[in-house]
């Protein structure tokens, strides 16, 4: 088959010309280089979408139909991926799925992409789709990718569309059941420790605690965001001691922000759950290795690892899965509340 046919006769030369660059520095933006100027690099990028150019490996990949690959994209730094137990829960999930493929797993840790790295080896056909974990509004990137590839988002996207396929919880749900608890157990000082707001799962879980204060006529106690580490959970517990505002009880966006919030209320011995009582959510190994052993939203994140994978193999074969697949999450009840 002529490639160049299957390219609609664009050729790398016609994209040098259009974007004032070489050949060579083509390549290497195709094929994914650092080696290229920021200016270059955007020059290229702009003249491929305006010239709709397929690069070589894509178009053999097209001839073929594969490339027996798959992308994980986990848009976070390597201390967040490896220090939480979500992601090792859904990464299980999406590679038990694929070994039951033909497909290879590649992992790209990407927080930020300025150089356009990720961007350009996906578009280089290096794999046939991508699943996208833990993306937060500033990583516009994924906008290029999920042009070039199929794309399967673990969660609701940043900027969701009609045609975007995912796999999610209801977090508002979620966020109404751990707060209604607190509230049916009598506590009334209600503060919550959120995820990032810049991502769709810390902004509905936070939604959902508001929910369930305005429907008991109760006011927010506090709100401090942990950024869904332990770290940041441990800052937002200082902070709420530090301003003495009445707290009888939290609703922490996950386990790993309670477990730091414990920590430093221990230090200040502030009993649990006799003195302020804690929901955490995951239920991941966290809630039960912390003391006292953590009440806990469960969510099913291995589960929803192979959900992903399974859609996209579905997608890459012809096939036409539901946009939407949403989990059922629920209370699991143990010492903390």
């Amino acid at each position: 088959m002529n490639t160049d046919s299957m390219r609609g006769a664009v050729t790398i030369e016609e994209v040098a010309a259009a974007a004032g660059v070489s050949r060579s520095t083509v390549s290497r933006v195709v094929n994914g280089s650092t080696a290229v100027s920021p200016s270059a690099l955007e020059a290229v990028n702009r003249a491929i979408a305006e010239l709709n150019y397929v690069p070589n490996r894509a178009a053999r990949s097209l001839a073929s139909r594969q490339t027996l690959a798959i992308a994980l994209v986990v848009p976070e730094d390597t201390t967040r991926f490896f220090g939480d137990p979500f992601f090792a829960a859904v990464v299980s999930g999406i590679n038990a799925r694929i070994n039951r493929s033909d497909y290879v797993l590649n992992l790209i840790i990407a927080s930020d992409d300025p150089r356009d790295k990720t961007t350009s080896y996906l578009r280089s056909g290096a794999v046939d789709g991508a699943i996208v974990v833990s993306h937060h509004t500033s990583d516009t990137f994924i906008d290029r990718i999920a042009a070039a590839v199929p794309v399967v988002y673990g969660g609701r996207p940043v900027r969701e569309r009609e045609n975007d396929y995912y796999v999610d919880v209801d977090n508002v749900a979620a966020g109404r059941l751990a707060t209604q608890h607190l509230i049916d157990s009598g506590r009334r000082r209600i503060a919550t420790i959120t995820g990032p707001l810049t991502m769709p799962a810390g902004v509905d879980r936070l939604g959902g605690y508001r929910d369930a204060l305005a429907a008991a006529g109760l006011t927010e106690a506090a709100v401090e965001d942990g950024g869904f580490t332990a770290d940041g959970g441990a800052r937002a517990m200082t902070r709420m001691l530090e301003a003495g505002v009445p707290v009888d009880a939290i609703f922490v966006a996950s386990d790993l922000m309670a477990r730091g919030a414990l920590t430093v209320l221990a230090r200040a011995g502030i009993r649990v759950p006799d003195d302020v009582a804690i929901v955490g959510f995951d239920d991941s190994p966290v809630a039960t290795t912390v003391t006292p052993a953590l009440t806990t939203v469960r969510q099913p994140s291995y589960v929803q690892g192979e959900r992903m994978a399974s859609i996209l193999l579905e997608l890459l074969s012809g096939g036409r899965p539901q946009h939407v697949t949403m989990l059922d999450t629920e209370l699991v009840v143990r010492d903390s509340a």
